[in-house]
Order: C-alpha cells, then sequence, then structure tokens
C-alpha cells in the first residue's frame, strides 16, 4: 500500500505529524478521526521516503521477544482499562517503535474494521504472533477474559526470554574460547610451522615423527586452503538445507535432545515449556485435543511435538491422559507420577504448573554451571594443543641448537 504524510491535531489541539500505509487519502483520514484526531493535511509521501521503506523491505527489522512483552502488557493495561480496541490498536501503532511490529499493528486494526475478530486479524501475520499466541488470545476473546490473557503471555514470554539469555550468557564464553583455539590452530599452520620447516630443513637433521606429522599437515593446509575452505563452506550450506528439510529437521531436534552437557538442559527446559503452555492451556479452558495440538507447535521441537501429537488418537479413544503420556516415552516418572494425581484430582493443570515451576528451576542451576562444566574440557584441549606444540616444534629446535653448539 502507498505511504501518505499527514498532519493532524489532537484533542487538545497539539500538531501532531506522522505517516501511514492506506489505500487512499481517505483511509488515512478515517483512521486518524477513530484515533481521535482532526486531520489537517494528507499528502503522499515523498520519493525518497519510499526509497527509505523499499531498503527497509530489503533488510527487515526483527520483532523481538522484549517488543512483543512490551505489546502484550500494553494490551493487557488497555483493555484492563476499557480503552476501545480500535483505539488502543491505533494508539499503540504510532507509540511502538518497532516498525514491523507497528506496520503489524496497523494492519491488524485495518482487519478488525474490516469485521474480523482479533484472533484472526494477530493470524494474518504468524511470522510475529505464534500459533499459541493466537490460540490463547481467541480463547481469551471467547471467555471475555482478553485482558488476563494477554498478562499470561506477557510472563509466559518473559521466563521463556531469560531463559534463552541465560543459555547465551553460558556459552558466551566457551564459544569465544573456541573461535580462539580454531584461529590459532589456522594461524600456526598457514605461518608458524612453515616458518620452523625452513629452520628445520637448512640442518637436515632427521625429526621427530610429531614434528614430520606437524609439518606434513601444515604443508597441505598451505597448498589446498582453498579447497579447504571451499569443502568447509559446502558442509555447512549442506547441513543448514539438511536442517531445514522436514526430515533433517525432525532428526537435528530428536538428536540435540541427546548432546553431551547440553543435551539434558534442553529435554528439561523443553518439559517445562510444554508443561507451563499446557497448564495455561487448560486454566483458559482449551478442549484437551486443541491444547494438545496448539501447545505442540509452540514447542518448535519436530520431535517432541510429533510425540505429544500422538496422545490425541489415544484420548480419542477414551485413554487417560496418563496412559497416552506415558506411550510416548517422553515425560520422565515425575511428571507421570503428577499427570496421574491431578487426573484424580481434578487440578492437573495447577500440578503441572508446579513441576513446571521445579524443572524451571533446575534449567537456570544448570545453565549456571554449564560453563564451569565446559572450561575443565577446554583447558584440557588446550593444554593439549600446548603439548603437540612443544613436542614438534619446541623440542627438535632445542636438539637441533645443541648439535649447533657442539659443532
Amino acid at each position: 500500500m502507498p505511504l501518505f504524510r499527514y498532519k493532524a491535531r489532537d484533542r487538545h489541539g497539539d500538531a501532531i505529524n506522522g505517516t501511514l500505509e492506506a489505500a487512499s487519502s481517505d483511509a488515512v483520514a478515517t483512521q486518524l478521526l477513530e484515533g481521535g484526531m482532526t486531520p489537517v493535511d494528507i499528502a503522499a509521501a515523498a520519493k525518497e521516503e519510499s526509497h527509505s521503506l523499499s531498503l527497509q523491505a530489503l533488510f527487515p527489522a526483527k520483532v523481538t521477544d522484549t517488543d512483543l512483552i512490551q505489546f502484550s502488557r500494553q494490551m493487557h493495561s488497555l483493555t484492563k482499562a476499557g480503552v476501545p480496541m480500535l483505539s488502543a490498536l491505533h494508539g499503540l501503532a504510532k507509540s511502538t517503535r518497532n516498525p514491523l511490529l507497528a506496520s503489524a499493528i496497523s494492519s491488524v486494526a485495518q482487519s478488525l474494521e474490516a469485521g474480523r475478530d482479533l484472533a484472526t486479524a494477530l493470524g494474518e501475520h504468524r511470522e510475529i504472533f505464534s500459533l499459541f499466541y493466537i490460540s490463547m488470545v481467541r480463547i481469551g476473546e471467547t471467555t471475555g477474559q482478553l485482558d488476563d490473557i494477554f498478562i499470561q503471555l506477557s510472563r509466559y514470554l518473559e521466563k521463556d526470554k531469560r531463559t534463552r539469555d541465560q543459555i547465551k550468557s553460558a556459552l558466551r564464553y566457551p564459544g569465544f574460547v573456541i573461535m580462539a583455539i580454531i584461529a590459532a590452530i589456522v594461524i600456526l599452520n598457514l605461518f608458524v610451522i612453515p616458518t620452523f620447516a625452513r629452520v628445520f630443513d637448512n640442518f637436515g637433521a632427521e625429526l621427530p615423527l610429531a614434528t614430520q606429522v606437524l609439518m606434513a599437515t601444515s604443508r597441505f593446509t598451505v597448498a589446498y586452503w582453498p579447497e579447504l575452505l571451499t569443502l568447509l563452506v559446502v558442509l555447512i550450506l549442506s547441513a543448514r538445507h539438511y536442517v531445514k528439510r522436514e526430515q533433517g529437521r525432525y532428526n537435528w531436534h530428536k538428536w540435540k535432545l541427546k548432546l553431551p552437557l547440553a543435551g539434558d538442559i534442553i529435554y528439561r527446559a523443553t518439559l517445562a515449556r510444554f508443561m507451563r503452555l499446557f497448564a495455561m492451556s487448560t486454566r483458559a479452558g482449551v478442549p484437551l485435543i486443541t491444547a494438545l495440538t496448539v501447545v505442540a507447535r509452540a514447542l518448535d521441537n519436530d520431535y517432541v511435538e510429533e510425540r505429544i501429537l500422538s496422545m490425541q488418537t489415544g484420548i480419542e479413544r477414551g485413554e487417560s491422559i496418563t496412559q497416552t503420556a506415558a506411550a510416548t516415552g517422553l515425560f520422565d516418572a515425575l511428571v507421570m507420577q503428577m499427570m496421574a494425581v491431578g487426573e484424580e484430582t481434578g487440578s492437573i493443570d495447577t500440578l503441572l504448573a508446579e513441576v513446571g515451576e521445579f524443572y524451571e528451576a533446575e534449567v537456570e542451576y544448570d545453565i549456571e554451571r554449564l560453563s564451569a562444566r565446559i572450561e575443565p574440557i577446554l583447558t584440557v584441549v588446550i593444554a593439549i594443543i600446548v603439548l603437540v606444540l612443544a613436542l614438534g616444534v619446541f623440542l627438535p629446535m632445542w636438539s637441533l641448537s645443541g648439535v649447533a653448539i657442539k659443532n
């Protein structure tokens, strides 16, 4: 849609300037009037603004978790205060700093004006709002508890963001160390060892096996580094292409639950997320089959999603949640016990939420220890590299220097 620049005055007579996307200038005027502003001047945006818009299309901004958390909290406050939905969305579209989210909010407002409900309007922007987010909003509209749903969503997003930030923080230092080790190995093979090799060749003495291996590796790297670099790029691109395919993504999601050190953390974090989302859905009154579908797709793990969706068949046959969950082989003894007690007492949502909090606390503790568990491994790797260099480079130099002194 074309971009229009407008000048308007609010209820207090203050001048307001801005831009809006709309089908026509009349549509812009309508939006301004509905937002409580009086249009003064509306004109098509200059070409340079359109050019800037095209650059934004090439390099689009991303909607972060922080943006969604802020949006959810603002929607909670506005709906709780009884502000009309259209006025709330128009106001947020103007105040939101992220241009991509602001554009999406404006589009949602236009969909509401066309007669759609809020969940359907949000569903037109699946790249921003997840299926779980949209489903919870739909439940909120149906039950009349939209303000409650928005505050629950903001809390869920905050917890999810905190967990991911903790994982990134724990892996940052080991990641830098690994990159430094790789860079050091490349520099040694391309520049340092060839210099020592020329020195050893000048002496013409017989070299230890470790030195011969280092020199052979260095010669190979120097001679074929373009081919090795090309092979590395091909492997990375092939891996990315494989993971993007349905079967490849499924295998990767299954395999990463078994990764050394991190696999158990990912597994328990996934369980915690499932229990938190499932408890939220059942408390909001989502039907059981629908809740399993929505929650499974919100976990971002195809392997776990398939296992959870398989529970639907058993439940449709009349089996209990505990029986169908046990058949998946996904849940540990603690979760199964709490499910069984929850079904007997009719409080499965409360018990699963408690187990989810327990796993979240365990995951936070394990993430804090993750860096400490990786550091000894990196120390051993660095020690091995230093030992190989000492045996392969410095030991022959000491021997040759001794021979030179005797001569």
